[in-house]
């Protein structure tokens, strides 16, 4: 029998999926759990039409992504920094440190988990950061560190 999955179900499918399973293991625990629907003809036209809604809704957002992704790239983000010797900060910039500095000098807010920093920034100078804007969209972000 065939069935569209309302939620992801261990060894048959995941949710959204038009799938094969046996007739006894849809009535007696798919349909009364409320994981899965019979694939009739009026259930499948509803299914190709929430399929088709889906991919256009991942279409703009990824399109908002790349959007934002080209902004990102075209901005500088400057932190001023008390520094010893050899041009060392005293403590580290985080990747919450570029994040309200992008939303107070640029207005553009991005989560700090976004930002991927392999370490924190500990000296002066400029450095790319790469800002993880969309599933498989990165941006790169420079970041110029001063001295106050």
């Amino acid at each position: 029998m065939k069935v569209i999955l309302l939620h992801d179900v261990k060894g048959l499918g995941k949710e959204g999926e038009l799938v094969n399973a046996k007739d006894g293991y849809a009535r007696n625990f798919l349909f009364p759990k409320n994981l899965a629907i019979e694939a009739t003809p009026g259930n499948l036209k509803k299914w190709e039409e929430n399929k088709k809604q889906k991919a256009e809704k991942k279409k703009e957002e990824l399109n908002e992504a790349l959007e934002l992704k080209a902004k990102i790239e075209k901005l500088s983000v400057e932190l001023k920094r008390k520094a010893g010797e050899g041009g060392k900060l005293f403590g580290s910039i985080t990747s919450k440190d570029i994040a309200d500095a992008l939303m107070a000098q640029h207005k553009v807010d991005i989560d700090k988990r976004k930002i991927e920093l392999k370490d924190n920034i500990k000296t002066l100078g400029t450095t790319v950061v790469e800002v993880k804007v969309y599933t498989e969209v990165t941006a790169k972000l420079s970041v110029n560190v001063k001295e106050e």
